[in-house]
């Protein structure tokens, strides 16, 4: 039970985190740079990858490197795809295979990189 607070609670709550930010109303999401979008979600994902990478590896040290590699982006893009499908009812954002292509990417780099 230790383990799993320990390794999966950051997980579920940075999991919340997103949710909280997905749930903001368009108009009220301020415009900083340009490709903002992108640059945001690639790194909101990273960090996500890194905190699964980080609890599969904490639960599963013996595992193959490849299989947690595998398994921390097909979790990530599940929560991505979940999310995207969760804007598309929030008034002013969209569902868009663009922003879960950018999520993706992020997962991928921040779970290779991550040991």
């Amino acid at each position: 039970m230790k383990k799993i607070v320990i390794f999966w609670l950051p997980v579920i709550v940075y999991g919340g985190f997103i949710f909280a930010v997905s749930s903001v109303p368009g108009k009220e999401i301020p415009g900083l740079f340009a490709y903002q979008d992108i640059v945001f979600h690639f790194f909101e994902y990273a960090v996500f990858a890194l905190l699964i990478a980080r609890a599969l590896k904490g639960c599963y040290p013996h595992k193959n490197r490849a299989n947690r590699l595998l398994l921390v982006v097909i979790l990530a893009m599940a929560y991505a795809l979940f999310d995207e499908f969760h804007q598309s009812f929030v008034p002013g954002r969209t569902a868009s295979l663009i922003d879960a292509a950018v999520d993706a990417t992020g997962s991928f780099f921040a779970a290779y990189f991550y040991k």
